[in-house]
This record gives structure tokens, sequence and C-alpha cells, in this order.
């Protein structure tokens, strides 16, 4: 009595079909871009923060520099402030009352990059008076 192998039934699964491997590839594409698209805006958020640190470090560098100037000479080195690279600066200094002290400057400096820009006020008054 010879056996004869068994033979099964149906087609035995050997991988995917073309439609199944398009079909995985369309849902992996849709899912990849949803996370890109989440990522991008992250990204785009987390800069901002480090752009205003940077503007408010120059922004006080500069303030500082100032005010530690002489009264009679914040105003001249308010014009000759340098800036630097990448940062535009602007500085204003006007006369105004602090606390009844009529000796006092209103310090104003702008840093700005880009379309952001910071702004910090500061004061110097004249001790000798």
């Amino acid at each position: 009595m010879c056996a004869e192998p068994r033979r099964r039934r149906g087609r035995r699964s050997r991988g995917f079909t073309l439609i199944e491997a398009v079909v995985a590839i369309v849902v992996v594409g849709v899912a990849l871009t949803g996370v890109l698209m989440a990522v991008r805006e992250g990204v785009r958020g987390s800069a901002d923060p480090v752009l205003q640190r940077q503007l408010l470090g120059v922004a006080q560098q500069v303030l500082e520099d100032i005010e530690l100037q002489p009264y009679a000479a914040v105003a001249l080195a308010a014009q000759g402030m340098p800036s630097p690279p990448g940062y535009a600066v602007q500085v204003s200094v006007s006369a105004d009352t602090l606390g009844g002290s009529t000796a006092a400057l209103r310090i104003t400096v702008t840093a700005t990059r880009g379309r952001q820009s910071l702004s910090l006020s500061g004061w110097r008054t004249d001790h000798a008076r």
C-alpha cells in the first residue's frame, strides 16, 4: 500500500500580495505625515523661547553697559553702543522724574532680530544731586 501524500486544500500564504503591500505603504505614509506635521509645529514653537532669551540677553547687556556710564556720559554712550552681529539695537535716553528726583534719565533699549523684538527700560540718576 502506497500512501499518497496529503494535498492541502487552498493556497499556502508565503508573503504579501501586491494590494496588501500598497495598502500598508499608504497607511504608513499617512501616519508618518501626521507625525512629521506635529514635530514641525513643535520645532517651530521651540525656537521662539530661545530667540526671546537671546534678545533679552542682548538688551540686558546693552542696558547694563549704559547704566554703568557716568551720569553726564549716558546720552553719549547710548549713541555709540555697537550692536552684536545679527541683532539691531536701538537706545533712547530721555530726561524724566523718578521718585521726586528731577535728575533722572530713562533708558529704553530695544533689541531686534528678524521680526522679533524686545524692549527693556532702566533708570540712571545723578547721585551727586
